[in-house]
């Protein structure tokens, strides 16, 4: 099992003090294989994390993604540079045809955390990929919420930290039932052989 922790942010989303390179080490730590940068609002604010792509090679993988803020609430993509396709807060059914068009995928972060959470309304809006549904920062209540509603949509669920400082790192993470590279990690997520934990 590949373990990815797909939700970390460093001093480039605006609500953190850690250094990327703090948070990889940590990850480092624990013995994950892979640790993706999901800062929010912006694609190309984990832009800088690129240099620890070949820093830590052979160590550990560094992903970029972003946590998007849509009208309704916040979604994980990965794939896509949102910066350059789609406008600061659209609906969220926006996001999902453009993010679809360009080939990327997206994933409601937090989804029954209250605020900044899509909630109930992912039952109406077709084309995630998957929901997230261990997030290190809710209650253990509003992630089996998470968890019931990907098992009712038949989609699969992702697991990640929200960490903003390293000791975060880890506490929720994706197991992927294939090896993971520097290149796949989309193709997989669209396959759906993982789970969150």
């Amino acid at each position: 099992m590949f373990k990815i922790d797909l939700h970390v942010h460093s001093k480039y989303s605006g609500d953190s003090a850690s250094e990327p390179e703090e948070m990889v080490e940590r990850a480092i730590e624990l013995g994950l294989d892979g640790i993706a940068f999901t800062e929010h609002y912006s694609f190309e604010a984990s832009e800088p994390v690129e240099v620890l792509k070949e820093k830590f090679n052979g160590h550990i993988l560094v992903f970029r993604g972003v946590e998007f803020s849509t009208q309704e609430g916040h979604c994980l993509v990965f794939g896509v540079n949102t910066d350059r396709v789609i406008g600061k807060y659209p609906p969220v059914s926006e996001l999902i045809e453009v993010v679809t068009r360009e080939g990327g995928v997206i994933i409601p972060s937090h989804p029954f955390r209250g605020n900044n959470s899509l909630g109930d309304s992912i039952r109406h809006n077709k084309g995630f990929t998957a929901i997230e549904g261990f997030n290190g920062y809710n209650h253990h209540s509003s992630n089996m919420m998470a968890v019931e509603l990907a098992k009712e949509l038949n989609l699969p669920f992702t697991g990640g930290s929200d960490a903003h400082e390293p000791l975060e790192v880890g506490q929720c993470y994706t197991e992927f039932c294939h090896p993971v590279s520097g290149h796949n990690l989309v193709e997989l997520l669209k396959a759906g052989c993982y789970r969150g934990g």
